[in-house]
């Protein structure tokens, strides 16, 4: 298994080219490309489908350390 970005360089389409392949907001996109976002399984499906692979063949992790910010704001019914 190997990340999605492999996939494309090796397919050599652009995350423009995968937008439009696979009927996916391009923010999106990017964010899973980057490993920022992990993707649902119905995006897996259509990401994998516009590259001509099984969605099985890609690795589809956060390549990016998650970070969790603690404190008081509007969120916790709190000022800061």
């Amino acid at each position: 298994m190997k990340p999605l970005k492999h996939y494309m360089d090796e397919t050599g389409m652009s995350v423009d080219q995968l937008v439009v392949a696979a009927g996916l907001d391009a923010k999106l996109v990017q964010a899973i490309v980057s490993g920022n976002y992990t993707a649902s399984p119905s995006q897996r499906q259509r990401l994998a489908a516009a590259l001509g692979i099984p969605p099985e063949d890609i690795s589809w992790g956060h390549a990016v350390e998650v970070q969790h910010i603690r404190g008081n704001g509007p969120q916790s019914g709190r000022s800061t």
